[in-house]
């Protein structure tokens, strides 16, 4: 079994890459925590600190499974306790997924998602990952998993945060949106970001065009929301390269073709084969108002548009020198966010007029680049 598989949930990835089988053991944060290694508190070494106290959603969603809307949604799912089931276990505590034999003696199910669930299984790596006469390179040829890959990393949180069992999303779960960058900047640092939160964003979204075109490509009968959620993501996309498909009504050719497409896409970005122009990407966007006022394209597609669009203005503006700190740019996104924050209420054309509105507050800043 390739453990990839456990932690990630990403069969098309492990499948296509055809990663070798190995079976290193994972031997708990426990081992990553004393103060002379990553419990400490100074700069190089409070990473597990970090984890542990502040970062509630890694190191703690196994108590989720155990709220009561999580016994709701096993008792709909009929899969009996949600904190003893696969289908649960799989993201909120991967170590319940892996063999015994692969886990080391301080291993807790309750760590959540800890240091090896990103990391990879430390018994390979554990003690010479210190040496100060090793590369990156020596540590990800011993089996630690090279995050500071744009690529890898995306591919390593994708599924949890994004791939979901349609029955499981029926039953009540929340929707997942991956996105690398907006989720970055949340989660509490314990590494030093040296990729410009463009090409973050930009990789995060390819892997997530990828994934969803996977998802539907295996479906008998495509999910119409999944459809829809690809549609809108393909669509924000649009500011860059992308295949030619039918996004209002493509067929199982569509979604092949977006698969490889972006995941090719995915790799030249993370690589530094391509670049994004970022000024021009938030242009496009906040010039897009008049394809919220088509009349071929349904409310809920255009509902998705918004959603994808307002939150890649959210990463790319950063990036515009002074424009997120004008107080007029920055009230104009939040309306934009409070106009697509519901998905039943979304109104196209108030939407629209908001984004004009957005346009004109962020474009001296776009003709400065």
């Amino acid at each position: 079994m390739v453990i990839l598989i456990l932690v990630t949930g990403n069969r098309a990835f492990c499948e296509e890459t055809k990663l070798p089988v190995s079976s290193p053991q994972f031997l708990g944060s426990q081992g990553c925590s004393s103060s002379s290694c990553h419990g400490g508190a100074g700069e190089k070494s409070k990473q597990y600190t970090i984890w542990s106290t502040h970062d509630f959603h890694h190191a703690r969603p196994y108590a989720t499974l155990e709220t009561a809307r999580s016994e709701r949604l096993a008792e709909v799912l009929k899969i009996g306790n949600a904190a003893q089931s696969a289908r649960c276990t799989v993201c909120h505590a991967p170590f319940a997924t892996v063999p015994a034999e692969r886990l080391g003696h301080d291993v807790q199910i309750a760590e959540g998602v800890s240091c090896e669930t990103c990391h990879g299984p430390a018994e390979n790596w554990i003690r010479s990952h210190t040496r100060t006469d090793y590369t990156h390179a020596d540590r990800v040829a011993s089996g630690m998993r090279d995050l500071n890959s744009l690529y890898v990393r995306a591919n390593t949180c994708i599924a949890c945060h994004q791939n979901i069992d349609p029955e499981i999303r029926a039953a009540g779960h929340p929707e997942l949106i991956f996105e690398l960058g907006g989720q970055s900047v949340t989660m509490p640092k314990h590494w030093r970001e040296k990729n410009p939160g463009s090409q973050i964003w930009f990789v995060g979204q390819a892997v997530a065009a990828r994934e969803m075109s996977w998802q539907l490509s295996n479906q008998a009968t495509p999910d119409r929301e999944l459809a829809e959620r690809w549609a809108g993501l393909l669509w924000v996309l649009g500011c860059e390269e992308q295949p030619t498909a039918n996004l209002i009504s493509p067929d199982r050719d569509d979604f092949e073709r977006a698969k490889v497409s972006y995941d090719r896409f995915a790799k030249q970005y993370a690589d530094g084969e391509s670049s994004m122009d970022t000024a021009k990407a938030v242009g496009w966007l906040a010039g897009s108002s008049n394809s919220f006022t088509d009349k071929n394209i349904s409310k809920s597609q255009l509902a998705r548009r918004a959603e994808r669009l307002v939150l890649a203005l959210d990463r790319l503006l950063p990036e515009i020198r002074g424009a997120r700190a004008n107080a007029a740019v920055d009230q104009s996104l939040n309306k934009l966010f409070a106009d697509a924050q519901s998905l039943p209420d979304f109104v196209p054309n108030q939407f629209a007029k908001d984004l004009n509105t957005f346009h004109s507050s962020v474009a001296g800043f776009l003709e400065n680049k």
